[in-house]
């Protein structure tokens, strides 16, 4: 009777797994960004991010050109992803616009809490970065926070038009202000191993915009 055989992989590489390449590449970027909002990106080196996804160093060069490369896939996932996020909770017409904040931060908790404040926000790590990071990378990240700026503000908006916040607000400053003092709140909150930074911060913001 004949029985299949698997070959042995090579000590120190990663076992052959068979996946299409749309998996390949989505297993490096979840993996990548898994790791990436623990540690710092000029100090993981690919082979770590290799290492858990089990994908030979072959396969990274044929998705990415280089690590720069591959920071900008995921800066362009993570931002997918956050920019979901928000508009699901800051453009729900269901729920008051201050309300919507609130919502978030509290998703925004529960979410550090789950893996126990050991991962932050993607682009706030590397916002502490620059020096090693090349321009279209950096240029990517403004892009990112603009990109969430102008949710937070279309929020803002809402709240003045339903007079929740007075109507000489300026909604655009209000927005910038908003994600300078969150990624703080963030970080923060990752020292001290817990969710009070955020909770501090967006309640004394929303007592500074009525």
């Amino acid at each position: 009777m004949e029985t299949n055989k698997t070959t042995p992989s090579r000590r120190g590489r990663p076992p052959k797994i068979a996946r299409s390449n749309a998996d390949t590449r989505a297993l490096l970027i979840n993996t990548g960004l898994a790791v990436l909002t623990e540690k710092g990106f000029s100090a993981t080196g690919i082979d770590l991010i290799l290492k858990s996804a089990q994908v030979p160093k072959g396969s990274f060069y044929h998705y990415f050109k280089s690590k720069n490369d591959f920071g900008l896939a995921l800066i362009d996932a993570y931002d997918s992803y956050f920019q979901a996020k928000l508009k699901r909770h800051l453009l729900s017409d269901e729920i008051s616009p201050l309300e919507r904040i609130v919502l978030f931060a509290n998703d925004a908790k529960q979410g550090m809490a789950k893996f126990e404040f050991s991962r932050g926000c993607l682009i706030g790590n590397l916002n502490q970065e620059l020096s090693h990071l090349d321009q279209p990378m950096i240029d990517r990240i403004k892009q990112a926070y603009a990109s969430w700026q102008t949710l937070i503000e279309q929020c803002l908006f809402d709240a003045k038009q339903q007079k929740q916040i007075p109507q000489a607000s300026d909604c655009k400053m209000l927005a910038e202000f908003f994600w300078i003092g969150w990624e703080g709140a963030v970080m923060r909150s990752k020292l001290d191993k817990s969710s009070e930074p955020l909770t501090l911060y967006t309640a004394q913001f929303l007592r500074l915009i009525l």
